[in-house]
């Protein structure tokens, strides 16, 4: 067990996370998810190739801004947030907790069904209506590759270790997951899933020491979904 693996990191500041959460909270919805996309989505004609070149530019504002207003003013190294090697034993857990997220996520999705919240949304029906090996490629990539990274390195190795570290696992686990949950909105009906898999993404990096194997599962999980999206 490592509940107390994660202690008070004096050098991470409440003026730190402020400048973190302004960064994700407001400049990003207002400047590269809604003036940005629409700049690409006028260039592309194309809301996949818009929305995938627009996570990617996120993604990289995301590292960038962790790295310069974060750890680099404390010398620290992406260690920090939990890009570390995973001790042998630990890796059964990809395994456990990729299937417990996916009977859960089920779960969950056949619970909305029943008071009539489907499960298609914007992203889901760009892929849909544009199916093409190319298409389904750049799809797979952002969602495999590209949004487990940079998601898991803020909301897991800097949120989640942040308020674990001063007010305990469990209440770093509720408000790094409901951080994560709001930012998923307006997707509406993935929020109860968006939820659930921070709190398991949590409980990993929690348990390993190490955002790798959050990174894994959030991948593996993110691929399922946009295959059963291509096939359905």
């Amino acid at each position: 067990m490592l509940e107390g693996s994660f202690k008070r990191n004096e050098m991470w500041r409440w003026q730190e996370l402020i400048y973190m959460l302004f960064l994700v909270l407001v400049l990003i919805p207002i400047f590269i998810e809604t003036v940005l996309f629409n700049y690409l989505l006028d260039i592309f004609q194309n809301k996949l190739y818009a929305g995938t070149l627009n996570g990617f530019i996120m993604a990289i504002i995301f590292t960038t801004a962790l790295y310069i207003i974060v750890l680099k003013p404390e010398k620290q190294s992406w260690k920090a947030v939990g890009l570390q090697p995973v001790p042998l034993k630990e890796w059964k857990l990809v395994a456990v907790w990729t299937i417990i997220l996916i009977i859960v996520s089920i779960g969950l999705v056949v619970g909305m069904s029943f008071i009539g919240v489907g499960t298609e949304n914007s992203k889901t029906e760009s892929l849909q209506s544009q199916m093409t090996l190319l298409n389904f490629a750049i799809g797979f990539v952002s969602a495999v590759i590209i949004s487990p990274i940079y998601e898991e390195i803020f909301y897991r190795g800097f949120l989640y270790r942040f308020f674990s570290s001063r007010y305990g696992v469990l209440s770093g686990m509720l408000i790094s997951s409901l951080i994560f949950t709001v930012v998923h909105i307006p997707t509406f009906n993935t929020l109860p899933v968006n939820f659930v898999s921070g709190l398991i993404f949590s409980w990993v990096y929690q348990k390993t020491g190490s955002i790798i194997p959050s990174i894994l599962i959030h991948g593996i999980f993110n691929g399922i979904a946009v295959i059963l999206t291509a096939i359905a």
